[in-house]
């Protein structure tokens, strides 16, 4: 994200694409079926039945190259480039944060654990998870106009969610989330820092994350990993996770350190995460060890240092080897994306803490969505009476995407955008700040840092201020 602005100049043409009209995929059939009625199907058990598909096929990019687009902005910062539509995924920058809430299911398990070392090891799990749904997905969300919202509700997995776009340079996205069952408080800002290597693009997304168990008294903190997108220039895309992670809980001292390592050569660390849970006296109490596209394990320290020693030596464990379809040859470009053939090594006595969720059959054809992402701008009947005005649902340039209409949703872009440069500009004639509706800036109350709070409200429904964005 950051790409889009408000005060970013040069217009990018628009291939145009045709598309088929708006189409639904029944739940039970694989064929394609009439028009979405807008209406939610309601199963047996009375929980809602969310959509399956997206109503329109993903276009082809393959006619597109992101170095066309950044050739010409060589030397600039990047959070002011307009980049064209074609290189969207058809979600907002907030729903892209919502799907940390995908794998909600490990924090529930951490409310359940009486031990705190569990605790400490579901909450990993979940930090990790956070980041999984990334995996495969090269098109970027949109950047979200200042005071954009989203909100969600999922009764059948026992949360709500609500975001807000609280600054816009530096764009700053701001969310809260909270149990339906008062078990949880999940709430943090994320303020993504990009830089542009020449083959590549990296995002440090700066910015802390807090989940509170209120049962435990225990509040966690932690940073994201950096993301970095490869082959800008020519070549597959393809992203990667790295960096170092520290989770913090708070009330015990427990610290669980996470190393997202970089690709190696040949690929032979791509995706790979391991790490330790220390208690405050810096014992290691377990080794965390897996993939964040694929799944985490925890086994005790004395087993994984025997484990590893024994590899070595050349023991039993199966080394690692690279697929035969890697031939690097002296044209090769370093950023060329590993093909390798290899799973996570098992540990015996490992305890598997998370495994990554099956992606619908047609998920290539969706941008990459998860089932869960598939859901997330899905407009049911009777919502817009409901929603705030600014939530990302009433977006025309990603609704218009998300059904196939190209043109359109490249012209409403820029409308948006134009909007946005003139409201920026009539603010600052007046001399009249821009006031956040949702979320205010304060002190994060178990880091010291500078941090976004929820100020509360937006669930009674009051949105008689809020401002006219789309």
């Amino acid at each position: 994200t950051g790409f889009d602005s408000d005060n970013s100049s040069g217009d990018f043409s628009e291939a145009n694409h045709k598309v088929a009209e708006m189409l639904d995929l029944d739940p039970h059939q694989s064929n394609r079926t009439g028009e979405h009625n807008g209406e939610t199907e309601i199963q047996e058990n009375g929980i809602k039945r969310h959509r399956t598909s997206l109503p329109a096929p993903m276009f082809s990019r393959s006619d597109f190259s992101v170095w066309s687009i950044l050739k010409k902005c060589i030397g600039l910062e990047l959070s002011k480039i307009t980049m064209p539509i074609v290189f969207n995924e058809p979600l907002s920058f907030l729903q892209r944060i919502t799907e940390y809430m995908e794998h909600i299911y490990l924090i529930n398990k951490a409310c359940s654990h009486a031990d705190p070392l569990e605790r400490m090891q579901a909450v990993a799990a979940f930090a990790v998870s956070a980041v999984a749904s990334q995996w495969e997905r090269t098109g970027k969300p949109f950047n979200p106009l200042l005071g954009e919202t989203y909100e969600l509700t999922r009764e059948d997995l026992g949360f709500r969610f609500i975001s807000e776009q609280v600054s816009h340079h530096p764009p700053i996205s701001a969310f809260y989330s909270e149990g339906l069952n008062k078990d949880f408080i999940f709430h943090g800002s994320i303020y993504p820092k990009l830089k542009f290597w020449g083959k590549s693009i990296e995002a440090e997304p700066r910015g802390t994350i807090t989940l509170e168990l209120l049962k435990h008294n225990e509040a966690y903190t932690w940073t994201n990993p950096t993301c970095c997108v490869h082959n800008v220039i020519i070549g597959k895309l393809w992203l990667e996770q790295y960096g170092t992670v520290e989770i913090v809980n708070h009330s015990t001292g427990d610290k669980c350190v996470l190393n997202f390592k970089p690709c190696g050569l040949f690929g032979k660390e791509l995706h790979r995460v391991e790490g330790y849970i220390q208690d405050k006296n810096r014992k290691k109490l377990c080794v965390i060890y897996g993939k964040w596209t694929e799944c985490l394990w925890c086994t005790d320290p004395t087993t994984y240092e025997t484990y590893k020693k024994n590899e070595k030596r050349g023991g039993e464990q199966k080394k690692l080897k690279p697929s035969e379809d890697v031939i690097k040859s002296e044209n090769d470009e370093a950023d060329d994306m590993p093909e390798v053939q290899d799973t996570v090594q098992f540990i015996p006595g490992s305890k598997l803490l998370w495994r990554i969720n099956c992606r619908p059959p047609n998920s290539s054809q969706m941008y990459n969505f998860t089932s869960f992402a598939v859901s997330l701008n899905e407009l049911e009947k009777g919502m817009e009476a409901i929603l705030a005005p600014t939530d990302c649902r009433l977006r025309p340039d990603i609704r218009n995407m998300e059904n196939g209409n190209m043109d359109v949703a490249s012209k409403e872009k820029e409308r948006l955008e134009e909007k946005q440069r003139a409201a920026r500009k009539e603010r600052a004639k007046d001399e009249v700040e821009w006031q956040t509706r949702w979320f205010h800036q304060g002190t994060n109350p178990y880091t010291g840092t500078s941090d976004w709070l929820y100020s509360g409200g937006y669930f009674d429904r009051n949105f008689s201020d809020c401002p006219d964005i789309y």
